[in-house]
């Protein structure tokens, strides 16, 4: 088998392992670099002062170089794509406290001025921010070039092969350079690759003659997980040689989201699925729904008088609905609305979506379905506990699309009740609301649901929250 004339990544740049010192000296020079500006901008003229100052610099940036090694930042993470943002405002501010926490309780450099303490802490994590920034352009640049630190290829261009290079392709970082794969397979029973992958190498043969010339690092075996002497067979040949072997996961687990490895009891199992809302998660989430709900009724319960009365004045009836809808773990739960239906027109169960021209509905009942309205009384849901203000739309029991019940419709559906639901969520401002009359509607509202669950975070709510109403005023959907 013929090898691609596609000229391979090149090795590594110079030395790669001197770059964790120099990051640490960059962070260093991070916290101490602000000092002498600051002094000057501030007038600081006071001899002691400014030796007070520098040590209190000198402190920080040694205490931060500890505490970032024992975070791990110089090791994998320091090779990544993140910006590490979080880690390093969270490690800056713990030495920051420290360092006033010894000034206040045990008399370790006093008579700092604060607004100069103040303004070295907030130019520090700027320049932190910079340098990770530059270290990533730095990044880029090399792999624009095709500098890695190590060089791997592929070993079976199996449809796990392929996966992981198009994964590898759309993730992948300076760490791991792909120059394409090996396989001993006749060319005729390989798949054809297009442009985006990288070239077919050769076979097995022309594997070792490229680990023997130091022109790979790493072997990625992606053979079949049936073929288990085959497996054996090139592990046990390649252990002989100076290469790294890695064995890649089965292919169903490259989709899954948040994919990654976990050990448990000394065994390392691969993690696809974690609690939606962990440690802090609920509790924050449930604050966050208490008070912006309380407040939210305070704001709109003269709105909320004025749609009960228009609703008695417009039909008999009573002015709430009640129905029973999935809630979280699939549970049933009470949900609350303004009635938007004649009372003995009502639908408990949702069996028939309302429709254009649905003469079910009341006058009154048709604006606020328009406005959403009709959802205001869920703040009672949410302050219950059994609704959030933002997650996953509940739906009735009988809900269906284009006459298949949602559950049915859709695989992933039941993954949605993983957290409570709410009254708007990602897929409601993205357009998703009304009658859902065909299959690509609920997939759809699933994969955004989906997508909330896995990046839920506070500001995430907010966001969501913001864009509601203009989401809602946007919709022409809704009947």
């Amino acid at each position: 088998m013929s090898v691609a004339t596609r000229e391979p990544p090149r090795s590594g740049w110079i030395a790669p392992h001197y770059l964790p010192l120099v990051f640490r000296l960059a962070h260093l020079l991070a916290v101490m670099a602000p000092v002498g500006p600051l002094i000057h901008i501030l007038g600081v003229e006071d001899r002691a002062v400014i030796d007070r100052t520098l040590a209190l610099a000198l402190s920080g940036g040694l205490l931060c170089i500890l505490l970032f090694q024992s975070s791990g930042m110089y090791s994998r993470d320091l090779f990544g794509n993140q910006l590490l943002i979080k880690r390093t405002l969270l490690g800056w501010s713990t030495v920051f406290g420290l360092l006033l926490l010894g000034q206040s309780q045990l008399n370790y450099l006093i008579h700092v001025p604060p607004l100069l303490e103040l303004a070295w802490f907030a130019s520090s994590l700027l320049l932190f921010g910079l340098v990770r920034l530059l270290l990533l352009l730095y990044f880029r640049h090399m792999m624009r070039q095709g500098r890695y630190l190590q060089r791997a290829v592929i070993l079976g261009c199996t449809d796990n092969g392929v996966r992981l290079a198009r994964y590898m392709r759309e993730h992948g970082d300076v760490r791991h350079g792909l120059l394409g794969f090996i396989d001993d397979r006749a060319r005729e029973r390989l798949p054809q690759l297009d442009d985006s992958l990288p070239p077919m190498l050769g076979d097995s043969r022309t594997l070792e003659r490229m680990i023997r010339e130091e022109r790979i690092d790493q072997v990625l075996l992606a053979l079949p997980w049936s073929a288990d002497s085959r497996h054996q067979y090139f592990i046990d040949r390649l252990r002989r040689l100076p290469v790294s072997v890695m064995v890649v996961p089965d292919i169903t687990a490259f989709n899954y989201a948040r994919t990654r490895i976990t050990t448990i009891g000394g065994v390392a199992m691969l993690n696809v699925a974690d609690l939606p809302l962990e440690g802090w998660s609920p509790v924050l989430k449930r604050a966050e729904d208490v008070i912006l709900a309380s407040v939210l009724l305070l704001l709109l319960a003269p709105l909320m008088l004025l749609v009960a009365l228009a609703i008695r004045l417009d039909s008999p009836g009573p002015v709430l609905f009640r129905q029973r809808r999935y809630g979280y773990n699939e549970h049933l739960i009470r949900v609350y609305k303004f009635r938007s239906m004649y009372h003995h027109l009502a639908d408990q169960d949702a069996s028939r979506q309302t429709s254009r021209q649905d003469a079910r509905v009341t006058r009154v009942g048709r604006f606020i379905r328009k406005t959403s309205l009709d959802e205001l009384p869920q703040l009672l849901n949410v302050l219950g506990g059994s609704m959030s203000l933002v997650g996953p739309r509940p739906h009735a029991t009988a809900t269906r699309a284009a006459g298949i019940l949602f559950e049915e419709a859709v695989a992933e559906y039941s993954a949605r009740h993983r957290v409570k639901p709410g009254i708007t969520g990602l897929a409601q401002i993205h357009g998703c609301r009304g009658e859902t009359d065909t299959l690509e509607k609920i997939e759809r509202r699933v994969e955004y649901d989906l997508q909330y669950i896995e990046t839920w975070s506070l500001a995430l709510d907010l966001r969501i929250l913001l864009k509601t109403v203009p989401a809602v005023l946007a919709t022409h959907q809704v009947y």
